[in-house]
């Protein structure tokens, strides 16, 4: 591959995953390396020097690199809270103990609920002398000299870290801000989140619980970023290094570091968009995602190829405020460990053995029989993975489960072959969480399979939902990535503005999403985004007067000033009926809580090139046997992607083989290749 690269990198929990991009043939190449929990700068450095060395290229070939990570999302899930401490209003020392009223789903009885354990513990929280009013006005002046006295305080009992939550500063920042200049002129070397800053909102808890998130991976992500930045710039200039948001959007290393609360959910985001590329070039409108990776599965349902934003995301009992791709996970993926439950069920996950010590086929010390190990002893995966770079050790993952499958009087294979059952079961509920329980039947989707374990029990998934047709792109297992190189820079601003809709207030709305828009398009172009190129979406969160939490709804493109509130209002209560199923319009007054804009600046997307035709009937490269649930063990065709053109047919049962995933089609399913190099898979019978 020669020619100018645009390289994009996701750092998963086991591999981090790279993707170049040829800009002048649109050739694709793409390469796996181990991630580095400690350093991920380290492996995505590593993983860019071997896709240079594989394309014959060099760093100065490179346009420009793009980063999405679950880096800060495994901060949030392994509880890494030490160092923490929290200054609020004098008064509200306790926003976090109180918390919300509310209890979660499936705890009928508070009784039997256990708080989880809070970011900062009470002793870690100060309080400092100010008071602003809803409006903003300052009704108690700032005292200085007790907020140095209480940083302080906080520094010598080991903080390091230090979120800041006043009561009302959205409506007004100047005394965060004050706060943020004495922290850094006294203490340099302290992080700091501004919750005016991070999420300038109303509602305190969930304020102070998005700032405290955003401080505590703050020192992590901006420590490797400015490292991969430093090395990035050393070898290849001052090349463009932008990072993945929740939103789908890209923004600067620089800015990524400053707010890296944004930063969560960023890999699973890459893969969300790669698919829906992915739906558009085979024509499919209406799909489901399934991104299985080494720990677990995030899965996504998109309509008309739109992808919908969340501003309210649940990460481990936590709650947090910022736009995301709305994203369902579940503890299932390849590394996932099988077990016995306390009744002698069969479990799978959510623990992981992760990319160290991994599955017991990987040869790494790997003690505990995982999904991978059962697909390895039950003939799915060739003798090797990833290109040869791993060979797999069966007979060691076929002892294990012949003493694990001893627990119900079970053969290796079998046990196996439940183990893969329950994963696909676990996949399934992920899936109806983001279709059945909101009235969509997945049936009438198209399941789009990717990730490293993602075409492993695509056509089992579909089957459990009664789903017809599965879509594997190509290179499924680096999808993710590949949605990072088709993306824009983004970036998204919010104001509370609590106010009845009325004509009144229609010029005050304006004016409000007008200063958004200014903030919007002043940083795209320190972002260097061309103001030709920069698009605004305005955007608000409403509900009917009394009730307690909002819909967020886009005003349509194109529409005037003067029309902007009338059009967001009637968007309102179409999307209020569709969420839940009824409306009342013109029967209950409509009440604004936070006006929006977001700014898009378009970046050019590569063209990758299609598949040439294929030349005659599609052969395997091989045979071998392959372990059935039903069928036991069944000698089976074994093809290789590249081997598939355009227009190729196989039937199942067969295993389609590739760098970085494997494709598994059962008895009932078919699957043909088309010009972009999709495969798509159809059941037979249907």
């Amino acid at each position: 591959m020669a020619g100018t690269l645009r390289v994009s990198v996701d750092t998963g929990g086991t591999f981090t995953d790279v993707i170049g991009i040829d800009e002048t043939t649109g050739a694709i190449q793409v390469v796996k390396t181990p991630s580095d929990r400690e350093d991920p700068s380290r492996a995505l450095l590593t993983g860019i020097e071997k896709l240079l060395a594989l394309t014959e290229a060099d760093f100065g070939d490179i346009e420009m690199v793009v980063h999405g990570t679950t880096t800060a999302t495994n901060a949030v899930l392994e509880h890494e809270f030490e160092g923490i401490g929290l200054l609020v209003t004098q008064g509200f020392r306790h926003v976090l103990e109180i918390a919300r009223q509310s209890v979660p789903d499936g705890y009928g009885n508070s009784f039997f609920w256990v708080k989880p354990p809070r970011i900062v513990p009470l002793h870690l929280v100060r309080e400092v002398p100010e008071r602003l009013t809803f409006d903003g006005s300052v009704y108690r002046e700032l005292d200085e000299a007790a907020v140095l006295a209480a940083a302080r305080e906080l520094v010598d009992s080991g903080v390091s870290r230090l979120g800041v939550c006043l009561l009302h500063s959205y409506a007004n920042p100047a005394h965060e801000r004050r706060i943020g200049e004495l922290l850094a002129e006294a203490f340099p070397d302290l992080f700091v989140s501004l919750s005016s800053t991070v999420l300038p909102e109303y509602r305190e808890y969930e304020r102070a619980m998005t700032t405290l998130i955003d401080v505590m991976v703050k020192p992590y992500c901006r420590t490797y970023l400015d490292r991969a930045h430093r090395e990035l710039r050393r070898r290849s200039g001052d090349l463009p290094f932008l990072i993945m948001q929740s939103n789908g959007g890209v923004v600067s290393a620089r800015a990524a570091g400053e707010k890296p609360v944004t930063m969560l959910l960023s890999g699973p985001a890459g893969g969300v968009i790669g698919a829906v590329e992915a739906a558009r070039s085979a024509g499919i409108s209406d799909i489901i995602t399934l991104d299985v990776g080494g720990t677990s599965t995030d899965v996504a349902l998109i309509e008309d190829l739109t992808i919908r934003l969340t501003n309210e995301t649940v990460i481990e009992n936590y709650p947090v405020k910022v736009p995301m791709i709305d994203i369902a996970t579940v503890g299932t993926g390849g590394g996932s460990l099988a077990w016995a439950g306390p009744n002698g069920a069969l479990k799978v996950g959510p623990k992981s053995a992760g990319a160290v010590p991994g599955p017991i086929c990987y040869r790494q010390g790997g003690e505990r029989p995982t999904v991978t190990d059962a697909a390895a002893i039950l003939g799915r995966f060739p003798e090797s993975l990833v290109g040869g770079d791993l060979v797999l050790d069966t007979a060691s993952a076929r002892a294990a489960f012949r003493e694990f499958g001893a627990n119900w009087d079970l053969t290796a294979e079998e046990a196996a072959a439940g183990v893969l059952e329950v994963a696909a079961a676990d996949q399934v509920a992920g899936i109806r969480r983001v279709s059945t329980l909101k009235g969509r039947d997945p049936s009438a989707y198209t399941l789009v399979a990717f990730g490293g374990a993602g075409p492993l029990l695509a056509a089992e998934v579909a089957d459990f939902l009664g789903m017809t047709s599965v879509l594997v792109p190509p290179n499924p297992g680096n999808l993710s990535a590949f949605g990072l190189q088709v993306t824009d820079v983004k970036r998204d601003y919010v104001r509370t503005f609590v106010r009845q809709v009325s004509g009144e207030v229609a010029d005050e709305v304006t004016s409000v999403w007008q200063e958004l828009e200014r903030l919007g398009q002043d940083e795209l172009a320190e972002e260097g985004v061309n103001a030709a190129r920069v698009e605004l979406i305005r955007g608000a969160d409403l509900r009917y007067v009394g009730e307690g939490y909002e819909v967020t709804v886009v005003v349509p493109a194109g529409t005037p000033d003067e029309e902007s509130l009338t059009a967001v209002t009637a968007a309102f209560h179409d999307e209020h009926e569709r969420v839940y199923g009824f409306s009342y319009a013109d029967k209950q007054d409509v009440e604004i809580v936070n006006l929006r804009v977001q700014a898009i600046g378009r970046l050019h997307r590569p063209k990758p090139a299609g598949v040439p035709p294929a030349t005659g009937t599609a052969e395997p490269a091989t045979r071998r046997p392959v372990y059935w649930r039903k069928a036991g063990w069944q000698d089976c065709a074994i093809y290789r992607r590249s081997g598939l053109g355009s227009g190729a047919r196989i039937s199942g049962p067969c295993v389609v083989e590739e760098y970085g995933a494997t494709v598994v089609v059962p008895e009932e399913w078919a699957a043909s290749i088309d010009s972009f190099g999709n495969l798509i898979m159809t059941r037979r019978s249907a």
